[in-house]
């Protein structure tokens, strides 16, 4: 998984940078001492440029394998652990006394090996104190970088969540979409098959059509406004099987924005929409307009109320609505005005065009 080889990149990256810090300033009196022979003297007699060198080198090896011993044993670096008061007791005790250890160990060697080192007297009473304040660096920072990547990987969890939520929400209207759909065709169909068989049959083959674009594109969360118009061609055609010339559409579409996206069934949608809210007879024949923009498609018609207002849940605009949000977090505009009611609906460019999946 990449989120626990990030975390550990960046934990390598901050033991070295805190190791080297902290070599530096654990040392800072004898570094300012080589700049001052009298101090130098005083202090840290015959004090050479090479022995503090090798006093920082040696604590910034041994701050890393300070580092390198708590990692391996309480995995500070691991986001799946639980760090306690217990565990960052004994981390604290563990890496004082290993500490000390290496600070005899080097002692150890500067007098067997000749290591050039500081032979100075303070140097060697300032050594508890320093293991004192390495270990309270350590642990502090192990614990530091553990609340760290914890709250990195509650905020990777919660995004993970908040996208498998959205996943299932989308799901979860789209599969709305479908049986209200065949409800409606349907009912049409009845309709005709004791009006006219001979235009039941027709509109059946039609009906094929439509619904095979429906499950084709069913897991698909959007689709070029091309493919989509292709789909309406077919829908409208059924419409006007059953309201005949009491049914009139107005279609202007850019060919620029027919590589544009939008959530499949859209624009059946409003469609659907408009014939189910307006009355459509001879006496009030219903006109739809479709057209584009440059980045918007708009679908209009007159308010044409019926006597009875239609029942039913109502999802479609609310859903259209919710399924903009999910997926580009955009609104879709709707007016109602001079006895003109509009949805337009933004179309979005395809970016996969462009980039490698």
């Amino acid at each position: 998984m990449k989120a626990p080889r990030l975390f550990k990149d960046r934990y390598l990256l901050s033991t070295l940078i805190v190791s080297a810090v902290v070599a530096v300033l654990i040392h800072f009196p004898e570094v300012l001492s080589l700049s001052d022979s009298f101090e130098r003297q005083e202090l840290f007699a015959g004090m050479e440029f090479r022995d503090v060198f090798n006093e920082i080198l040696f604590t910034f090896l041994s701050l890393l394998l300070l580092f390198w011993i708590n990692v391996r044993i309480f995995r500070f670096n691991s986001p799946l652990v639980r760090v306690t008061k217990g565990k960052m007791t004994l981390s604290f005790f563990l890496t004082w006394a290993a500490s000390s250890l290496f600070g005899q160990l080097f002692v150890w060697l500067h007098r067997q090996f000749d290591i050039p080192a500081i032979d100075a007297m303070v140097h060697h009473y300032l050594h508890p104190l320093r293991d004192l304040i390495i270990a309270g660096i350590v642990t502090g920072s192990n614990y530091i970088f553990y609340l760290i990547v914890r709250q990195q990987r509650i905020v990777v969890e919660n995004e993970e969540l908040r996208t498998e939520s959205l996943r299932h929400q989308y799901e979860s209207l789209k599969s709305q979409l479908n049986p209200h759909m065949l409800f409606n065709s349907l009912n049409t169909l009845q309709s005709l098959i004791r009006e006219s068989p001979s235009r039941a049959l027709d509109y059946t083959q039609e009906l094929s059509q439509v619904l095979r674009y429906t499950l084709q594109d069913n897991d698909r969360p959007s689709v070029t406004l091309a493919e989509e118009m292709a789909f309406v061609e077919a829908y409208i055609y059924l419409m006007k099987m059953r309201y005949e010339e009491n049914l009139l559409f107005r279609i202007d579409i850019d060919e620029r924005t027919k590589g544009l996206l939008l959530p499949p069934m859209s624009v059946q949608l409003l469609i659907e929409n408009a014939i189910k809210h307006n009355e459509i007879s001879n006496r009030n024949p219903l006109t739809i307009s479709i057209r584009t923009d440059a980045t918007m498609l708009e679908v209009c018609n007159r308010i044409q109320p019926k006597r009875v207002p239609p029942g039913g849940p109502g999802i479609g605009l609310d859903n259209l609505a919710k399924r903009y949000r999910l997926l580009w977090q955009q609104e879709i505009q709707i007016s109602a005005e001079h006895g003109l009611f509009c949805v337009r609906l933004p179309l979005q460019p395809d970016n996969h065009e462009s980039t490698d999946h």
